[in-house]
């Protein structure tokens, strides 16, 4: 059974800095993984995805300030947040594509059949 478990969420001011942590534990295939966020009221959202090629996609409210990898060898995704904004507040989360799905978008949330069980990031100003 496939399992993904976040950490490194916590509170910051605006302008700081965390790192996200997913490891992902199991054995299974993988396609595309990445992480999404969902504030409370909104719909979770795509912020950062990495495919089996290494190509990265990002959302326009985070590029330039998000940075996503991966430790193979630690089978460990990550997420690099930078400048952070009050408005990146959220529970974060990762995804995997277990099963690949072609033609859905990177940053789409039916792209992905496994998810973690979320770290909040606060953002205070």
């Amino acid at each position: 059974q496939v399992q993904l478990a976040e950490s490194g969420g916590g509170s910051v001011q605006a302008g700081g800095s965390l790192t996200l942590s997913c490891v992902v534990s199991g054995r299974s295939s993988t396609y595309s993984e990445a992480w999404f966020r969902q504030a409370p009221g909104k719909e979770r959202e795509g912020v950062a995805a990495l495919d089996a090629h290494g190509t990265t996609t990002y959302a326009d409210s985070v590029q330039g300030r998000f940075t996503i990898s991966k430790d193979r060898a630690e089978r460990t995704l990550y997420l690099h947040m930078n400048n952070l904004k009050t408005e990146d507040t959220a529970m974060y989360y990762c995804a995997r594509e277990r099963i690949q799905r072609r033609g859905v978008g990177a940053l789409s949330v039916i792209k992905y059949t496994d998810w973690g069980q979320g770290t909040q990031v606060t953002v205070s100003s």
